[in-house]
C-alpha cells in the first residue's frame, strides 16, 4: 500500500517551540471539553446508581466483576478496529497513543448528540500530531464497517425482537446493502464521495480486503464480549444457557446500533434498553427483572468507559513523562 504523506493525512511531529496565545487557547479549550464530557458520564453514573445498586446487591460479585471485565474486553476489542483503521491511512500510531484518542473521545457519547465523541477523538488526535481528517475519515469508515457487523449479529436475537417489534424488519432490508458495501472499491468510493461532500480530499489509495476484514473482526467480536456482559447478569438469576447467550450477543449488536442512530440522545438513552429487555423477557426472565438488567448495564458501560479513558490518558501521561 502507497500512501501520501500530505498535510491533510499525516501532520508532521514538529520540534517544540514556545506556545503561541492561540495555541494556549486551544489547549484550555480542549480541556475543558475533556473536563465537561466526563461530568456528563458522572451526571448519568449518578441518575442511574440507586436503581444499580438494587440490582448488583442480588447478583454475585464474581458475576457482576465478570459482566464488567467482558465489557472492557469489548472496549479494548473496539480500539484496536478504530486503530487498525487509522493505521491504514498513515504512519501506524500504536495501540497506547489510538487508545487514548479513542477511548476518551468516546465519552463524547454521553452529551446529547453524538457529534461531540467525532469532534474530541479529531481534537485529541490533533493533539497527538495526527491530522483531523485522518482522525475524522478512520472513524468514519470504521463506525459504518462497525454497523454491518451489528447488523450479521443481530439475526442470532430476531425471533425475540420480532415477537416484540414486528417493526423490526429494516435490519434485513439493511443486511444485504450493508454486507455489499464492505467490498473494498465500494467503501472506498462510498467514503471519498462523504469526503468530497465535506470539502476533503478522497481517500489516495483502495482499502484492501485484509484492512476491511480485521476491522469487522474486531467489531464483531466487540459484540460478541458486550453480550456475554449481559448473559452473565441474567445467568445470575436465571438459567438463559448457550441459547440465551446467542440471544444476549444479538441483542447487545441490535440495541447498541439502534442507541447509536438514536443521536439526539446521550449515548442513546433508552433506546438500547428496550432491546435488552425484549430479548431478556424472552430468555424467561420477568419484565422488572430485564428492566433492572438494562439499567445496570448501562452504568456499567459507563463505569468501563470511565475506567478505560482513564487508564488510556494515565498510560499516555506515565509514557511521555
Amino acid at each position: 500500500m502507497t500512501t501520501l504523506e500530505t498535510p491533510e493525512w499525516d501532520a508532521p511531529v514538529a520540534v517544540k517551540a514556545p506556545k503561541t496565545t492561540k495555541a494556549k487557547i486551544i489547549d484550555v479549550v480542549r480541556w475543558l471539553a475533556i473536563v465537561a464530557v466526563v461530568a456528563f458520564a458522572a451526571k448519568s453514573l449518578a441518575s442511574n446508581w440507586d436503581e444499580f445498586w438494587r440490582t448488583l446487591k442480588d447478583i454475585a460479585w464474581q458475576s457482576s466483576a465478570l459482566s464488567l471485565f467482558a465489557l472492557i474486553a469489548s472496549m479494548a476489542a473496539a480500539t484496536y478496529a478504530w486503530q487498525i483503521m487509522v493505521d491504514d491511512l498513515g504512519k501506524p500510531i500504536g495501540y497506547r497513543r489510538g487508545a487514548q484518542i479513542f477511548l476518551v473521545g468516546q465519552l463524547g457519547k454521553y452529551v446529547p448528540g453524538s457529534v461531540w465523541a467525532y469532534l474530541l477523538q479529531m481534537e485529541l488526535g490533533r493533539k497527538a500530531g495526527l491530522a483531523r481528517a485522518r482522525i475524522f475519515t478512520g472513524s468514519l469508515i470504521q463506525f459504518g464497517v462497525g454497523i454491518v457487523a451489528a447488523l450479521v449479529l443481530s439475526i442470532l436475537a430476531m425471533p425475540a425482537v420480532f415477537s416484540n417489534s414486528p417493526n423490526a424488519l429494516w435490519l434485513f432490508i439493511l443486511l444485504p446493502a450493508g454486507l455489499a458495501a464492505l467490498h473494498p472499491k465500494v467503501l472506498t468510493w462510498g467514503t471519498s464521495l462523504v469526503l468530497k461532500i465535506l470539502r476533503r480530499p478522497p481517500l489516495d489509495h483502495q482499502l484492501s480486503y485484509q484492512t476491511i476484514g480485521k476491522v469487522f473482526g474486531f467489531s464483531v467480536l466487540a459484540y460478541a464480549f458486550q453480550g456475554v456482559h449481559l448473559w452473565l447478569l441474567a445467568n445470575s438469576v436465571g438459567a438463559p444457557g448457550f441459547t440465551g447467550l446467542v440471544m444476549c450477543v444479538g441483542a447487545m449488536a441490535i440495541a447498541m446500533t439502534s442507541g447509536t442512530f438514536a443521536f439526539i440522545l446521550p449515548s442513546g438513552a433508552g433506546v438500547r434498553e428496550v432491546v435488552m429487555v425484549a430479548v431478556l423477557t424472552a430468555s424467561g426472565l420477568s419484565v422488572g427483572q430485564a428492566t433492572a438488567f438494562a439499567v445496570a448495564s448501562r452504568v456499567m458501560f459507563t463505569v468501563a468507559d470511565l475506567l478505560t479513558a482513564g487508564g488510556a490518558a494515565i498510560a499516555a501521561r506515565l509514557r511521555t513523562a
